[in-house]
């Protein structure tokens, strides 16, 4: 059994012309069915998403789903989960992920996934938040990313401190051994957000 109950997994909606994306978000949605993880992801049924929720449902685990109303006429959501929300915002999106997880994995995404990503790092750096939020390195995926929050600090914008803020696991079968790990080195992560 996990450390943790729930994790919410940002990732991207669309499909990658390299398979091995989507190869590892179905092993992590394989892992998280197995140790009793409950998924809470965006709520489609498209790309790195899709996958990852359909082999935690394929698979007897628990996935709720989040999604504005406006995204179900753009984009199908995922049918069969244990639970799905329709939300009004983006902003209501984010918000209810977060209080409904206990830590943040993101595989690779585009630009949702990263607005998602840089807002917890924003918040764990106003110290509204003290979970853990984790990337995971497909194919080097992070790597310009980790570069640029080594400029970012290196230039003197963001503190040294804000790599705390982060941890880089090469691969999905990395993931809930490092939050076992962090939960030992840190302590409970619940500080919730401020409103």
């Amino acid at each position: 059994m996990s450390v943790i109950n729930s994790l919410c997994v940002f990732c991207g909606a669309s499909t990658p012309p390299d398979s091995r994306y989507l190869e590892a978000a179905d092993r992590l949605g394989r892992i998280l069915a197995a140790e009793g993880v409950e998924l809470v992801y965006g709520g489609g049924a498209l790309g790195l998403m899709g996958t990852i929720a359909r082999a935690v449902r394929d698979n007897g685990g628990r996935v709720t789903g989040i999604i504005p109303h406006f995204l179900t006429k753009l984009e199908a959501k995922l049918e069969g989960i244990t639970e799905t929300i329709e939300v009004e915002t983006m902003h209501q999106r984010k918000r209810l992920m977060f209080e409904r997880s206990e830590a943040f994995v993101v595989l690779p995404g585009g630009m949702g996934t990263l607005d998602e990503t840089v807002e917890m790092i924003t918040w764990a750096q106003l110290q509204l938040h003290k979970k853990p939020i984790m990337l995971v390195d497909v194919l080097g995926y992070w790597q310009p990313f980790m570069g640029l929050v080594e400029h970012v600090i290196g230039t003197g914008f963001a503190r040294p401190n804000t790599r705390d803020f982060l941890t880089l696991v090469p691969d999905v079968d990395s993931v809930l051994p490092t939050l076992a790990r962090l939960a030992i080195e840190k302590g409970p992560q619940t500080m919730p957000v401020a409103e």
